[in-house]
């Protein structure tokens, strides 16, 4: 978990301004966070959304604890929803990083809005590209992450024959 969550932050802060031109299309960690939470349950889920998060912040120049806040929230409803239903199927994780995204958004801009810290004036498209961006990274790395057993399995059966 820890070195998953290194790993989005470094591509956080490094490659993904070059992917998507410069713009937060994409935030690794709370897809991280998300899937932490999916396969590992609400408690695991909060606690990699609360340091993933605390981290982040840190290297922002935001207020620190808004967005551990947000993501520990999101990891502890995303891992509580994964036990209680049936989330391997495309779809539904689909609709998982999606409604995750969009409940880090609003608990994040909501808390700087009520604190009075930061106005967000019709973040509604940024949000659904942010959306739609993590979910699809979200699915890859499902993919990607399923597939690394099978692999390792089919080639040791290649050798064999």
């Amino acid at each position: 978990m820890l070195i998953a969550i290194a790993l989005a932050l470094a591509l956080q802060t490094t490659l993904a301004r070059f992917i998507v031109g410069g713009t937060t299309a994409l935030d690794l960690v709370l897809v991280v966070v998300t899937y932490v939470a999916l396969t590992s349950g609400p408690v695991t889920g909060m606690l990699a959304g609360s340091l993933a998060g605390i981290i982040q912040d840190a290297l922002s120049s935001g207020v620190v604890g808004i967005g551990g806040l947000a993501k520990s929230i999101v990891g502890f409803l995303a891992g509580a929803i994964g036990q209680q239903f049936i989330v391997t199927a495309a779809l539904p994780r689909l609709v998982m990083f999606l409604g995750a995204t969009a409940l880090h958004a609003a608990v994040f801009m909501g808390l700087y809005v009520l604190l009075g810290l930061r106005a967000f004036p019709s973040p509604w498209t940024a949000i659904a590209s942010q959306a739609l961006g993590n979910a699809a990274v979200g699915l890859i790395a499902f993919a990607i992450i399923e597939s690394l057993p099978g692999m390792a399995e089919r080639r040791r059966m290649q050798k064999r024959h």
